[in-house]
C-alpha cells in the first residue's frame, strides 16, 4: 500500500460518522449493490389531509406567501391547487426546529428519465437534512436515493411509492440536533411515514445529508427554514403544513421528587395501625400502606404527610395528642378518609 493510499484511508476513518446506525451496514453511500427495499402497495388518498388546529399551513394551493426563493418572493408556478418545482430551491419564510411535517406530492406524468433523473426533488429539514422525493414506482436507483430515503444515509424500510401522477404523502417527525458549544449532544432524528406506511423509525443522522460525501455536524441555530429542492423535474406539491413540537417530554419519574422530612421513631410508630380498609405497617425500616393485598412504601415529606415512594399519591395524617387518629388517602385527587380502629 503506497503512502497516498494510507493517508486516504486515515482521512476516511477520521471523518467517519460520529453516530453509527443501530445495525452498521456493510454498504457505503449510494452503493448500487445495496439491497432494494421490498415494494409495498399503500392505500391511496382521495382528498388532501386536513391540517390540525395548531398547525402552521405553509401551502393550501393558492399562493406562495409562506415561501421564498432565496431572499426574494417564491417563483414556482401555482395552478389547480398545487405548486410545481422550477426556478430553484424554495425555502420557508419562517424557521423551524423540532416539527411534525405533512407534505403531499406527485411525480411528473408523463414519465421522463430514469433513476435519479425521474421525478427528483427533496424536502430539506432546516435546509440541511434531506428526505428524498423521487418517482420510485418501478424505477431502479440506489437504495439510499429512492423516495423516502434519508438521502445518502438510510434507505426506507420499504418502497411505498404510488405511480407517477398520483398524490402521495410524507408524514414526518423531526428532532433537530442538539449542540453544546462545538459538541453534538444528540444527533438529528427522523421518523417518516410514506403513504401511511412506516419507512424510517427514529433514525439518527450522521450529519447533514450530502451527495458523494459525509458532512460532519457543524453547530447551527435551533430553528432554520425548511426548503424544497428543484432538481429540474416538475414535481408537484400541495397541502403542506407543520406543527412545532415542544422539547421531548420526560415521562413518569420513578423517583420521589418531594424533599424527605425527618420523622422520629416515636412519630413513625404512632401511625402504625388499622384504618378501615387500610393498614400502616413497618417493614425493613420503612412505613408501608397496605390494602387489597397490595403494599406501598411511604416516605415522610412533611410533619403530616406521607408520599407514596414513586407516584403522586399520598397520605395525609391527622394527629391527636401525638398519635395518628385519622388518615386521608389521596389517590391522584380521589380522597378517601379512614378512622383509626385500634
Amino acid at each position: 500500500m503506497n503512502l497516498r493510499l494510507i493517508l486516504s484511508s486515515f482521512i476516511l476513518l477520521a471523518s467517519a460518522p460520529a453516530f453509527a446506525q443501530e445495525n452498521p451496514s456493510p454498504y457505503r453511500a449510494h452503493d448500487p449493490k445495496r439491497p432494494k427495499p421490498q415494494v409495498v402497495t399503500p392505500s391511496r388518498i382521495k382528498e388532501p389531509v386536513l391540517a390540525p388546529s395548531d398547525a402552521i399551513v405553509l401551502f393550501e394551493g393558492d399562493d406562495l406567501s409562506q415561501w421564498r426563493s432565496g431572499n426574494r418572493p417564491a417563483k414556482w408556478a401555482v395552478k389547480d391547487g398545487y405548486m410545481e418545482s422550477g426556478a430553484g430551491f424554495l425555502r420557508t419564510a419562517d424557521s423551524f426546529g423540532d416539527v411534525q411535517l405533512h407534505v403531499e406530492w406527485a411525480a411528473p406524468l408523463p414519465v421522463k428519465g430514469k433513476s435519479q433523473g425521474r421525478g427528483n426533488s427533496g424536502i430539506f429539514l432546516m435546509g440541511k437534512y434531506e428526505i428524498q422525493v423521487l418517482d420510485s414506482f418501478e424505477n431502479e436507483t440506489y437504495a439510499d436515493g429512492q423516495a423516502a430515503a434519508i438521502y445518502g444515509q438510510a434507505p426506507p424500510l420499504v418502497n411505498a411509492s404510488l405511480p407517477p401522477g398520483e398524490w402521495q404523502t410524507f408524514d414526518v417527525v423531526f428532532r433537530r440536533p442538539r449542540f453544546d458549544g462545538d459538541k453534538v449532544v444528540s444527533p438529528a432524528e427522523l421518523t417518516i411515514f410514506h403513504n401511511g406506511i412506516l419507512v424510517q423509525e427514529n433514525k439518527k443522522l450522521w450529519g447533514p445529508t450530502s451527495w458523494l460525501k459525509h458532512e460532519p455536524y457543524v453547530p447551527h441555530a435551533d430553528e432554520l427554514p425548511i426548503s424544497i429542492q428543484d432538481h429540474g423535474n416538475p414535481v408537484r406539491y400541495r397541502n403542506i403544513w407543520v406543527r412545532k413540537l415542544p422539547d421531548r417530554v420526560v415521562h413518569t419519574c420513578a423517583k420521589r421528587l418531594a424533599p424527605k422530612a425527618e420523622w422520629s421513631d416515636e412519630k413513625a410508630k404512632s401511625v402504625l395501625g388499622k384504618y378501615g380498609r387500610y393498614r400502616i405497617r413497618s417493614a425493613e425500616g420503612k412505613l408501608k400502606l397496605e390494602w387489597g393485598g397490595r403494599s406501598f412504601i411511604l416516605v415522610p415529606t412533611s410533619d403530616s404527610r406521607l408520599d407514596f415512594e414513586s407516584t403522586s399519591a399520598h397520605v395525609d395524617v391527622e394527629f391527636k395528642e401525638g398519635k395518628a387518629e385519622k388518615i386521608i388517602v389521596d389517590l391522584m385527587g380521589g380522597r378517601r378518609k379512614a378512622e383509626r380502629e385500634d
